[in-house]
């Protein structure tokens, strides 16, 4: 096989990697107000959408594996953000009152992160990104 930088260039794995670890330190930047880890600031807002919610739902609806919701909500019910309540095994997730206040600066954080890929990429393109890396997850996972 030719190994060159232009094969780096034309991997999708490669080239959606690095997007990732650029847009991460962006989210880094835009929420380190919030004293919580990016992860958890999405587990936030789903739980604030959705108050109550299942941990089987979160885990759903933020594509992560439920072992790994399990730990990031143990963590928030540990720093005393979340709450969890059972009906019968199910566990129900709600936000505290230290989570609600987390949540109030979520969407100044949230707009942070937007401008800051919108400024270099422009409005349009960033929303044509986003739809189109949306529309390639929804393909490649076997979803559509």
């Amino acid at each position: 096989m030719k190994t060159d930088e232009s094969i780096l260039n034309k991997c999708l794995f490669f080239t959606s990697n690095r997007l990732s670890n650029i847009l991460r330190k962006k989210a880094e930047d835009a929420f380190k107000d919030l004293g919580i880890g990016v992860p958890y600031v999405y587990m936030l807002v789903v739980v604030n959408q959705y108050d109550g919610i299942t941990q089987g739902e979160l885990a759903e609806k933020l594509d992560i594996a439920p072992s790994t919701c399990t730990r990031f909500v143990e963590r928030l019910v540990k720093d005393g953000i979340l709450r969890k309540e059972f009906e019968w095994k199910t566990a129900h997730i709600f936000l505290t009152e230290e989570g609600k206040k987390v949540c109030r600066g979520i969407d100044d954080s949230l707009l942070a992160l937007h401008r800051s890929y919108c400024q270099p990429l422009g409005e349009e393109r960033a929303l044509q990104l986003i739809r189109d890396i949306g529309a390639a997850c929804e393909k490649l996972s076997g979803q559509k």
